[in-house]
């Protein structure tokens, strides 16, 4: 009776979780590495390589979800523990990176001056403490498991937050040799996770899209698209991941706007093969039974 209290640990979904927890941590640890380094062009190299490994966990999160639910094998162990790696490669990691890559030197007016190396830590704490709380009620609501949970996230998911913050940084750091050149984009880099962090705890629905598997069955164009953007992503790595989770961040804004029409035909473009299948299998059940 003591082993049916035991939590159900499945193999390959806790491994990948363990993969993103480990692109986290190494992240972390260059992310490091480069602080201690006296000029930014000298921590260049350790943070592109940081945003890599973060990279690296948003491949590996996306993977332990599919292959969780295509064996049948969800739990709350793997909930839970999926949600602790979250925090580090996807809350810590690029909290930590954007406070010393590109909100270490805002500036601020002249009467907050003594307050400006603390800023930097404070914007990145917000975006972490929205982080936590994200991945908290995402486990609430997952125990309540409604339909509507299923379809569509509440709040944006921290995996795309740190994402978007992530890809962000990679193309401004792409383009700078110089921390004290980066103007502007301080600002805009203090802006992007306030309003990350936002958007995490908010009510705004983002698609989930766990209806794709590798199950999924597509056209030979979409194959035909699907592949030149994969190749076109990895060709031009330092831009277009900015371009696809600044539209995923976009689109959850503009989506109440949308028609339902339009909502179904982005997100659910995949409902007339189910319908399809459907059908089919209906049809033999009713040979069969003829």
């Amino acid at each position: 009776m003591e082993n049916d209290r035991e939590p159900r640990i499945y193999l390959l979904p806790n491994l990948m979780t363990a993969g993103n927890l480990c692109c986290g941590f190494f992240a972390v640890l260059t992310i490091f590495k480069g602080m201690q380094m006296p000029e930014f062009g000298d921590a260049k190299h350790y943070y592109e390589t940081s945003l890599l490994l973060i990279f690296g966990a948003c491949l590996f999160d996306l993977l332990d979800g599919r292959l969780a639910r295509l064996g049948g094998q969800e739990s709350d162990f793997g909930r839970e523990f999926d949600s602790l790696a979250d925090l580090v490669s996807f809350g810590m990691a690029p909290a930590l990176l954007c406070s010393k890559a590109v909100l270490l030197n805002l500036e601020l007016p002249e009467g907050l001056q003594r307050a400006e190396s603390g800023v930097g830590w404070a914007i990145a704490f917000i975006y972490l403490l929205c982080g936590a709380i994200r991945l908290a009620r995402f486990n609430c609501l997952a125990i309540l498991g409604s339909e509507e949970d299923f379809k569509t996230f509440r709040g944006i998911p921290i995996p795309m937050a740190a994402g978007f913050i992530a890809s962000l940084t990679f193309l401004i750091i792409f383009f700078h040799d110089n921390d004290r050149e980066l103007g502007a984009w301080n600002w805009v880099m203090a802006g992007a996770m306030l309003g990350l962090s936002f958007l995490m705890i908010s009510d705004i629905r983002y698609p989930s899209f766990k209806k794709v598997g590798w199950s999924t069955r597509g056209s030979v164009p979409i194959l035909a698209v699907g592949t030149i953007l994969v190749g076109a992503t990895i060709v031009f790595f330092q831009v277009l991941p900015a371009v696809w989770f600044s539209a995923y961040l976009i689109y959850g804004l503009i989506r109440p706007a949308l028609s339902a029409k339009r909502r179904q035909a982005v997100e659910q473009a995949l409902d007339s093969e189910e319908a399809l299948e459907s059908e089919e299998e209906q049809d033999r059940r009713t040979d069969d039974s003829l």
